[in-house]
């Protein structure tokens, strides 16, 4: 490479798109190109002028283009501070040139671990090595080095690179940028190697997010949000295509993801789950041979509030069952996919949001952001063994219908805001109390939903009773048969009760809060 008074562009992308517009801009701003690989092949062909890197380094790539930019003249280059005497006469004394410009993404590590079957070794051939280290030295040195990572910037820094200022503000923003970059994809690398099942709870931990979605606003109107998928994710509700429907909101995306999670919990073979949700609290759920059926048992777990609601189901969603949900207002529909004519009847409802959802794994860990910090958890899965686990302890034992439907409850109960308790009949819930600060408040709440459909139903409670009073107000209403975790201190005074008002009661010996 000979010498030049022409500023330096370092371009290796991985992500090409509008490389070749942006090169030709350097061109034309007098910018020598030096690039590796694909890259330089790609800009000769487009007619553009390309040093290579060997060329410029003296040295060729090696061990199948594992090293290519780890070398003292490039990252001299990038590194060296122009206004250091020292670093001036070092970097003429060993012949390193400056450079101005780097255009870097990096291999594609996310996009070749989605596949979940993906080898060891190809996993580890797509962590790129040279390209974090090359992005990682030029955003240290941004006063002097310009790091472009996005496409999406090539425009707005074409346009101060040809009117010949690059300010300082936004190099800071670009070399912030770049930084984020190197982590989300480092962090992807530790999330995949990462052994879950003997490391929970790692002492250090990080997520990697991606940008996927940017709806009006969050919670209120005076909120900013982002809606963000989880780096490698493919499934869940934030990668659904969304086949209908207006843009969805901060809330639809929160309450779509809580009807999901209830729908992929009740998913059975030779079944159908429906579930209607509103402010993330299941208000409808049934599980039924056919579609329709669950469809109209959920509903009528509570009419008023299926208004506006967010409604999931388990299975492929048929035209009957669609063509039933006529006439009923509702903010999205989630299915894992849907037959031709009932999309054509959803596609009819001008504003309802209409979702296909892929499969997902559960979530390993459960975050949430506090002051100072975050809490960590796994997440609250049954139990394969928790049914077999029910202990009766009671004079009275549940019947079979009954212990089918306290099973369902039980189940149900854990997707309900504490303190949570489910009325359930004939696996359908026919009444829900939510999010009280005393259970006795929940158990009236369900059971003014539930109605005479409370006369013969089975209660679920996320955790014990404390007094006999839920109990005794239980079965003024009807209720036969009760489940819950037990563990109070008056744990024998619920029991006797239940025994006088000849209600069936099993203890779980897990519970199961929901904040």
């Amino acid at each position: 490479m000979t010498e030049s008074v022409n500023k330096v562009a370092l371009l290796s992308a991985y992500d090409r798109r509008g490389l070749v517009d942006f090169a030709k801009l350097l061109v034309d701003c007098d910018y020598e190109i030096v690039s590796t690989g694909g890259t330089a092949a790609e800009l000769r062909a487009a007619g553009i002028d390309v040093v290579e890197v060997s060329e410029l380094t003296g040295a060729p790539e090696m061990l199948g283009g594992r090293v290519k930019t780890l070398h003292p003249k490039i990252h001299g280059g990038l590194l060296g501070l122009r206004e250091d005497e020292g670093h001036v006469r070092q970097m003429s004394q060993f012949g390193i040139r400056n450079i101005d410009v780097v255009v870097n993404n990096l291999y594609p590590f996310v996009e070749t671990v989605r596949n979940k079957d993906v080898s060891l070794f190809d996993a580890l051939e797509n962590i790129d090595i040279g390209g974090p280290a090359m992005t990682r030295a030029a955003a240290k040195n941004h006063p002097n080095v310009v790091i472009v990572v996005d496409p999406n910037d090539y425009e707005g820094v074409g346009r101060m690179i040809r009117d010949g200022l690059v300010t300082q503000r936004e190099r800071r923003r670009l070399a912030a940028k770049a930084f984020q970059h190197v982590a989300a994809y480092d962090t992807a690398i530790s999330s995949f190697l990462r052994d879950d099942r003997t490391t929970v709870l790692p002492e250090e931990i990080t997520f990697g997010y991606s940008l996927v979605a940017k709806p009006r606003y969050g919670e209120n109107p005076h909120q900013s949000a982002g809606i963000y998928s989880l780096l490698g994710a493919t499934g869940g509700v934030v990668n659904a295509e969304q086949m209908h429907g207006i843009e969805m909101s901060y809330l639809n995306y929160f309450d779509a993801d809580a009807a999901w999670s209830v729908a992929r919990e009740f998913a059975e073979a030779g079944k159908h789950a429906a579930v209607v949700v509103k402010h993330a609290n299941p208000c409808g759920l049934a599980v039924r041979e056919h579609q329709i059926d669950a469809w109209e048992a959920a509903r009528a777990g509570d009419p008023v509030s299926a208004f506006g609601g967010i409604v999931a189901f388990s299975e492929r969603m048929n035209s009957d069952t669609a063509d039933k949900m006529r006439g009923l207002l509702l903010d999205v529909v989630i299915a894992p996919n849907y037959d031709d004519e009932a999309l054509a009847i959803l596609r009819t409802r001008r504003r309802t949001r209409v979702l296909k959802v892929a499969a997902d794994d559960p979530p390993r860990l459960e975050v949430r952001s506090v002051s100072g910090g975050a809490l960590v958890q796994e997440p609250d899965n049954l139990d394969g063994d928790e049914f077999q686990d029910f202990r009766v302890v009671t004079e009275r034992a549940p019947t079979d219908e009954e212990e089918i439907d306290l099973w369902f409850a039980w189940r149900a109960c854990r997707f309900v805001k504490s303190n949570a308790i489910v009325l359930a009949k004939d696996r359908a819930l026919v009444g829900m109390g939510a999010g009280q600060p005393n259970r006795v408040t929940s158990v009236n709440l369900s059971a003014r939903v539930a109605g005479d459909e409370a006369v013969g139903a089975v209660m679920a409670s996320d955790a014990f009773f404390p007094f006999p009073d839920a109990v005794e107000f239980a079965a003024e209403v009807g209720v036969k048969a009760v489940v819950q975790p037990g563990g109070s201190v008056n744990d024998e005074s619920v029991i006797d009760a239940a025994n006088e008002l000849g209600i069936a009661m099993v203890f779980t010996g897990r519970r199961h809060f929901y904040h």
